[in-house]
């Protein structure tokens, strides 16, 4: 239970933070920012594994907040290319 509400504080945190990044706070609810920052961190992780083969599971607890913003901010990206284009 106490790693699911972490999961909320980090995901929204994250989120947060990449939309003030991106410009998209203003669009943006606290619920959006909590599901923007983790589907970010599990992008960001699946990324960095990917290109730096780095396990981020046993990682401190600073590295896995940036590779949520990270991620959050590459997700917010991808949206908003695909959004332009309609």
């Amino acid at each position: 239970m106490w790693a699911f509400i972490m999961w909320l504080i980090v995901g929204g945190l994250a989120g947060w933070i990449a939309s003030k990044i991106m410009g998209t706070d203003a669009q943006m609810g606290a619920l959006l920012n909590i599901i923007v920052g983790v589907i970010g961190a599990f992008l960001g992780g699946w990324l960095l594994s990917f290109i730096m083969d780095i396990n981020l599971g046993s990682g401190n607890w600073w590295i896995t907040f940036f590779t949520a913003i990270l991620g959050a901010v590459i997700l917010l990206w991808i949206v908003g290319l695909v959004t332009k284009r309609r």
